[in-house]
């Protein structure tokens, strides 16, 4: 589906963003800035990205196709759209909204998408091939930390289960196939779930049947009692508690404070020559989450904007909430998170740390995805582009973090720095 994304669904761009018109005399005007100081080097990074639209690093495709799935961290690639920054930065995005991560995939590899809106470890995997056929792929930009949840059914709420330790103690207790959904084999939902699981003692290839299913299909897979529990991205687990057939068992930032999620995508033969789009693309969404997490206000007329049948496809009722951190769990329990879904998150939040693509290669060694060990660090560095980030960062004024890796502590108290990722992968109790 081919989506127009400047419908005037709202009027945030009119006191925002320069008309049409005064945009084109920006871009003009910066050009010709740009040739009288005799280069790029000496020029602030506004400046410069108006002069990569308009001089000799312009953008080799003008128009580009994006995919996106309907799930609430696909705002900032809709937004860049909306807002028209991506014609600020010299291209045009035309969005595309697909049905399925396996849709993705092959979009991406065959080349029907420039770009998508996709899972971190859906792009892994298919480097390495493992869930479609091996292609290397390229990371330009975390789109998202955070944001993402467990839900379980309501005949386990009725069950009395609460949580995992309740799940696991159920589960021992009444011995039956039990079936938890994931988005995609490789990718982030999947990766949490397992990691859930395992930290309260079930192992998720042998305790439980795990299937697939398609983001904007869950809620109505475990209506029909399809299945016991699911992970998903927004505003799915919001809207299973709206629909009364599931409750928030745990958010995924429960499981790791501020991870990365979906990311901003593509082929690595397409950014190889396509680099000044690839960094006009990252430069426009980078900007787009910016604005997004600029101010509340922001967060809820984005909330209106992809709730739109083209985008989300579902009351912004069901999205807002838990953009703005108010959380409520279908149990009665409310509170105001600290770690909510971020699109910029003063820039941490796009940053593609070469840690965060090691750690969910881990994953798929661990689950018996990949039969042996790879070179962790040198698959990160290939996929993830740093290189583009970086200018794309400069060209909007954003201040790149000084290295490529991060550390964090899990749910379950296992400390993750990249510093070591084959012992890390076999040092879980649960394992295949």
């Amino acid at each position: 589906m081919i989506v127009d994304a400047r419908n005037p669904v709202d009027p945030v761009t009119a006191s925002t963003l320069p008309t049409d018109a005064s945009r084109r005399q920006w871009l003009s005007t910066t050009g010709k800035t740009a040739i009288a100081l005799g280069g790029l080097g000496m020029l602030d990074p506004l400046v410069r990205a108006g002069a990569w639209a308009a001089g000799s690093d312009a953008p080799e495709k003008k128009e580009v196709r994006i995919g996106f799935i309907p799930l609430t961290d696909c705002a900032s690639v809709v937004m860049a759209s909306v807002l028209g920054l991506d014609e600020k930065h010299g291209v045009k995005i035309v969005l595309s909204k697909e049905a399925s991560w396996a849709g993705v995939r092959d979009k991406l590899v065959n080349g029907e998408l420039d770009f998508a809106h996709v899972l971190y470890g859906l792009m892994y995997g298919v480097n390495q091939g493992v869930g479609g056929a091996r292609t290397d792929m390229a990371i330009l930009m975390s789109l998202n930390q955070n944001g993402q949840a467990i839900t379980l059914s309501s005949k386990l709420a009725e069950a009395g289960v609460k949580g995992g330790e309740d799940l696991a103690a159920h589960m021992k207790a009444n011995p039956r196939e039990y079936t938890f959904a994931q988005t995609f084999p490789t990718g982030t939902h999947a990766m949490w779930l397992y990691y859930w699981l395992a930290s309260h003692g079930v192992h998720p290839m042998r305790d439980t049947k795990i299937i697939t299913v398609p983001p904007p299909q869950m809620v109505a897979n475990m209506r029909v009692g399809a299945m016991d529990g699911f992970c998903v991205g927004e505003p799915w687990n919001a809207r299973a508690i709206m629909d009364k057939v599931g409750f928030t068992a745990n958010t995924t930032q429960d499981i790791w404070v501020d991870h990365p999620e979906k990311v901003l995508g593509s082929t690595a033969a397409f950014v190889d020559r396509h680099p000044n789009t690839a960094r006009a693309v990252t430069a426009a969404v980078m900007e787009a989450g910016r604005w997004i997490d600029a101010s509340q206000d922001n967060l809820r007329k984005t909330a209106q904007t992809i709730a739109a049948r083209a985008y989300v496809n579902t009351s912004a009722d069901a999205i807002v909430d838990r953009m703005l951190g108010k959380y409520d769990d279908g149990r009665g329990r409310q509170w105001q998170d600290a770690h909510p879904m971020r699109f910029f998150g003063d820039g941490a939040a796009n940053v593609p740390y070469l840690s965060d693509g090691m750690w969910f290669l881990t994953q798929h060694k661990r689950w018996g995805l990949l039969g042996e060990h790879p070179d962790y660090l040198a698959v990160a560095r290939k996929i993830n582009r740093l290189d583009i980030y970086r200018q794309a960062a400069s060209a909007i004024g954003v201040a790149a973090p000084v290295s490529d890796m991060r550390a964090t502590t899990l749910m379950d108290g296992v400390r993750w720095d990249g510093s070591d990722p084959a012992a890390y992968a076999d040092g879980f109790a649960l394992k295949v």
